[in-house]
């Protein structure tokens, strides 16, 4: 086997990758020495031409403060006492130069004297504006380095200039005689790198967990990338305050100069005391600074990057734009707040003056710290305010009650120089700054106007409530505690404010005028005064509901025979409609009482009258018909002391004993009016004199807080006393039952009942035969001589005689004749018959037909009524003057 040649083994070793990677590390090394060698002669040049300003700058500082410095500058001849002081200080400083002048560049040292009152060569502009400055010129010397400091006066005038430095050739010769030392330490560093290479490589490998140089220069890019594209400040600091590291968001909030690394960081101009905090190198967690007009966030912990700390890392973030976006959010979060509670707390009610509290209320003292309303004083009734109205303060609601503004119900007539009148006249809102440079406002009234602004008061917005184009008054928004004026974006608030209320308070307005018509139309459609009759002591109440008139009516209606009608109705619904249903209802029942008809067939007439009218209503119109009624007619009999009672959906009455018992009847219900189908039912009671009927709405015994069930039992308990008259019984029963503010009508009748006794009833029964007539005549001249009224006797008689003739001739037994000595005196003839006679006009020549005539004439009402037995015709006369007053 032939022995393998000696080249291709090293071949083999250099070919391999090892020693391709052996190659390449002792190359870099060469390289990196070569390199090496060259920064640190560039480097160490660099450090001495920085060693050689900052000395030039320490000698020349140190010179320019010097004792008898000033004293010097300002002797006869400067250069006799700095020239020697200059040299000795030179040549102990180890400096090529010291060089004093004045503030125009005159030299009063030098090294070389002859130069001495020359013109100093350098930039000395800077030093006059009170900057240390360094500078390399050609000088005197030669190539210089150069500082140039100023002599300040105790005052902080400059006062002359000390320039200190050294000769290019010194500072190279600095150099030169450190550069073998520098070749010497590059030759040591060059055999340890060889040997090191491969501990160092395997070391990084292990570090850097086997990343490549593009893995490596990626993640320094993006390092860099995010550092300075971040929104918080970085800032690293070494151990002896100087600042290493500030990123573009760092610079840019402690206003850094670009030259700022490397400084010492009370010397790059950032805020006192964030230079002390970087100082302190104490751990900082989320501290607030001031900085300028910034606030700025501060975290700051110690770095170790040999195990010590040896300065701080520290980020900064700026709060000041976040604290005023969330003032900004804060504000309008509060405005929004304040127009949504606007919207639930204004308007509650239909009431003008209500609405207008709420208005004032709502922005007290949220949005002003006082809040007047003026409105103009037709609105208070409803109508649409003219130009030039008068303005009555309905409205106040401030901070406190002491304030000198116009009190509440105040009639004011504002002046056309005051804000308050241009914007009820052009319905813009006004803004009043400063209320003291406001004349117009002031003339309204001087003393007034002196005291407001002697209070405090300084701003004012006046804002027009605006709606449909009608302007109804001004809101006024005082400002006092606060001490800035309102602003453009309190203006547009108080506008949008006032324009929300606005509506609601048209709504009012129109509610009111409806209200009152209302109001109006049903006093008219309800009794005035109650008839007069001997029946019953009536008291009664009745009260319209707080949201607005409805359809509630109570009546009380006398009929023949001494008797009378107690009437309780209520018409589903409020308004206009309501009241005016509730006035046909009302004239219904009173027609068809004249007709003298039982309870239960009144109703049914009711009944078909409702009928009628839902289907003569207009079918587009929700209130073109009834929305439902339900009524109770009651008839009281005082010569029987009986009580027929039927209802139509209504509540039962009551009944109160002259014990104070008081029960519930149990009058059969009967469906509302309007359903039609289903029959009415009228139930008979027997009511002892002195017992008491209540009628009542549903109004004054339901409420949202309580059953229905529970009000009625509160009803009966306010009732159960005895001895009462109507009058006591109604006023415990509103006492006890009467709500504030009712949502409902609320119609309450009390009857207390009487009785028409034996003494003044006269009845007997009559034969049927014809020539009874006479004896009935015979014996009513008798009774009417006992009752004193003899004045009636005549006229008495022919009633009577023709009455009872019709009753013989045309009726069916039995007859039987009642006369009642009322308010009226009253002739009933019964007969059993239901045939009822007509009045009829008898001709020239007629034998008939005069009788019913000569009834109408001489009596002041007759007619006709029917029983379960047949008929009664009846006919009434007044009493003579003196008897009756006795009732």
């Amino acid at each position: 086997m032939p022995p393998v040649p000696v080249r291709s083994s090293l071949g083999r070793r250099f070919g391999s990758v090892a020693g391709q990677v052996f190659v390449l590390q002792v190359a870099i090394v060469v390289l990196l020495a070569a390199g090496s060698l060259l920064a640190l002669v560039l480097q160490s040049r660099h450090d001495i031409d920085r060693e050689a300003r900052d000395r030039s700058v320490s000698v020349a500082q140190t010179f320019a403060k010097s004792l008898g410095m000033q004293e010097a500058l300002k002797s006869p001849d400067p250069s006799a006492v700095l020239q020697p002081a200059a040299e000795d200080t030179r040549k102990a400083a180890g400096v090529d130069f010291i060089v004093v002048m004045d503030t125009h560049g005159i030299r009063y040292s030098h090294p070389q004297p002859e130069r001495i009152g020359e013109r100093f060569v350098g930039t000395i502009e800077p030093s006059l504006a009170g900057e240390v400055h360094t500078e390399s010129v050609q000088g005197p010397l030669g190539k210089e380095i150069q500082a140039i400091v100023p002599v300040t006066s105790p005052q902080g005038e400059v006062v002359g200039l000390v320039s200190a430095g050294l000769t290019v050739d010194s500072v190279s010769g600095i150099a030169d005689r450190q550069l073998p030392v520098i070749l010497l330490a590059i030759a040591g560093g060059l055999a340890l790198a060889t040997v090191g290479t491969a501990l160092i490589s395997r070391r990084l490998r292990r570090q850097t967990h086997g990343l490549g140089t593009q893995e490596m220069t990626r993640m320094y890019e993006h390092h860099d990338a995010v550092l300075h594209a971040v929104r918080e400040g970085v800032l690293i600091t070494d151990g002896e305050g100087r600042l290493l590291l500030a990123n573009d968001e760092a610079r840019r909030l402690l206003g850094l100069p670009d030259d700022a690394e490397g400084r010492p960081v009370d010397e790059v101009g950032m805020d006192r005391r964030m230079a002390e905090l970087l100082l302190s190198g104490r751990v900082a967690t989320d501290e607030v600074l001031e900085a300028g007009d910034r606030l700025l966030v501060v975290n700051q912990r110690p770095t170790h990057p040999r195990g010590r700390p040896e300065g701080s890392a520290v980020t900064i973030r700026d709060s000041t734009e976040m604290q005023l976006l969330s003032s900004r959010a804060e504000t309008a979060r509060r405005r929004l707040k304040l127009l949504y509670d606007a919207g639930g707390d204004i308007g509650t009610s239909l009431d003008v003056v209500r609405t207008s509290q709420e208005l004032a209320d709502v922005a007290v003292p949220r949005f002003a710290d006082f809040v007047t309303v003026d409105l103009a004083d037709p609105v208070l009734h409803g109508d649409e305010p003219g130009p030039g109205a008068d303005m009555r303060r309905t409205a106040v609601s401030g901070i406190r009650s002491d304030h000198p503004l116009y009190p509440l119900g105040s009639l004011i007539d504002f002046l056309p120089s005051t804000p308050q009148a241009r914007g009820y006249g052009t319905g813009a809102a006004e803004l009043v700054p400063d209320l003291h440079d406001a004349p117009g406002w002031h003339a309204q009234d001087p003393p007034r106007t002196s005291a407001i602004l002697d209070y405090g008061i300084h701003s004012l917005i006046a804002a027009p409530l605006k709606a449909r184009g009608v302007v109804l008054g001004v809101v006024n928004f005082w400002r006092s505690q606060k001490p800035e004026p309102f602003d453009e974006d309190d203006l547009s608030l108080a506008e949008e404010l006032v324009g929300r209320a606005a509506v609601t308070m048209d709504n009012a307005r129109r509610y009111t005028r409806e209200h009152h018509l209302a109001v109006t139309l049903q006093r008219s459609l309800l009794p005035q005064d109650l008839p007069e009759q001997s029946a019953v002591d009536v008291a009664h109440f009745y009260q319209p509901a707080q949201s607005g008139v409805g359809g509630d009516w109570f009546d009380v209606i006398p009929l023949p025979g001494s008797r009378v009608g107690l009437v309780v109705g209520d018409v589903v619904g409020h308004g206009l409609h309501a009241a005016a249903t509730m006035g046909r209802l009302r004239t219904a029942v009173h027609n068809f009482s004249s007709l003298d008809l039982p309870p239960d067939e009144l109703l049914a007439r009711l009944d078909n009258l409702v009928q009628r009218m839902d289907q003569e209503g207009d079918g587009s119109d929700p209130n073109g018909g009834v929305l439902g009624a339900t009524c109770l007619y009651a008839v009281y009999d005082p010569v029987s002391q009986s009580c027929a009672m039927a209802r139509a959906g209504h509540m039962p009455p009551l009944v109160v004993a002259p014990d104070g018992t008081t029960t519930i009847s149990e009058l059969p219900a009967g469906p509302p009016l309007g359903l039609g189908g289903m029959p009415f039912e009228t139930m008979e009671m027997h009511l002892a004199e002195g017992s008491q009927l209540v009628l009542y709405t549903d109004g004054l015994v339901e409420e949202r807080s309580r059953d229905i069930a529970e009000g009625v039992e509160r009803l009966r308990t306010a009732l159960s006393h005895p001895d009462r008259n109507p009058h006591a019984s109604r006023r415990a029963v509103l006492d006890a039952l009467l709500p504030s503010r009712p949502a409902d009508d609320i119609a309450l009748l009390i009857a207390r009942t009487r009785t028409l006794g034996p003494g003044r009833v006269a009845q007997w029964d009559v034969p049927f035969d014809p020539s009874e007539v006479g004896a009935v005549r015979a014996r009513a001249a008798e009774q009417l001589e006992e009752w004193g009224l003899q004045d009636l006797a005549f006229t008495t008689e022919l009633i009577l005689s023709e009455l009872v003739t019709n009753a013989l001739r045309y009726g069916a037994a039995p007859v039987r004749v009642r006369l009642l000595h009322d308010r009226t005196l009253t002739c009933e003839v019964w007969d059993g018959s239901s045939t009822a006679p007509h009045l009829r006009y008898a001709a020239t020549m007629d034998e008939g037909g005069r009788g019913l005539f000569l009834v109408a004439q001489l009596s002041e009402h007759w007619g006709t009524r029917y029983t379960p037995e047949g008929k009664v015709i009846w006919a009434e006369q007044v009493l003579p003057t003196a008897d009756s007053d006795l009732f």
